[in-house]
């Protein structure tokens, strides 16, 4: 029951920026929560720091306009219309940069290939993050739909690292019954996470 808080943080935040855009704690939430994963996006698609930053300053100010409009649907990813949103932003300021001439082609090709360096770890760590977040609203939704003793089983067993026979016995269970459970939750969490990251 710890992890529903957080995994459902994403749906609270939004229904209350909705009902108040004005809510001053809420968007402190909800900056702290998307802020780093827009900085990451801006960072990978080869931004320098300072104009990452930036970035996500304007796709931050974009939300605020838009969110009292904005219907989330649990079964689709706020993350993948987040990330849209990003990269128009991103495109934007290409394309304005564009205009006023900055920069020289030389340096240019030198930031971009420092930029795929430096920000590859951080990628890896943000889409980690990603998984995490997915994984979490997962289990909850299946967490759930199933028997306690069957969501146990597959927790001593997935999580805890005990054997079938240890998780059986602790629970009270035939070892069959176990894996079964183990098994069933494995299937509904691949489902459920297909759902999150594709929508219907």
């Amino acid at each position: 029951m710890g992890s529903a808080p957080g995994s459902r943080t994403s749906a609270t935040l939004l229904g209350r920026l909705r009902q108040d855009p004005t809510d001053q704690a809420a968007w402190s939430a909800f900056v702290a929560r998307y802020g780093p994963k827009i900085y990451g996006w801006c960072r990978h698609w080869n931004l320098q720091d300072s104009d990452a930053e930036d970035v996500t300053q304007n796709v931050l100010v974009n939300l605020a306009q838009k969110i009292s409009t904005f219907n989330y649907d649990p079964s689709r990813s706020f993350r993948s219309w987040l990330k849209t949103l990003t990269q128009h932003a991103w495109s934007d300021f290409l394309a304005k940069r564009e205009r006023v001439g900055r920069g020289q082609g030389g340096s240019q090709v030198g930031e971009f290939l420092e930029s795929i360096e430096a920000c590859d770890d951080l990628i890896t760590r943000l889409n980690a993050e990603f998984d995490i977040e997915l994984l979490e609203e997962a289990s909850v939704r299946v967490r759930l739909r199933v028997a306690p003793h069957t969501w146990e089983a597959f927790r001593l067993t997935a999580h805890e690292g005990l054997s079938g026979v240890e998780a059986a016995q602790q629970l009270g269970l035939q070892v069959a019954t176990v894996f079964k459970a183990k098994s069933k939750v494995q299937n509904m969490l691949r489902e459920e996470l297909h759902k999150l990251e594709e929508g219907p």
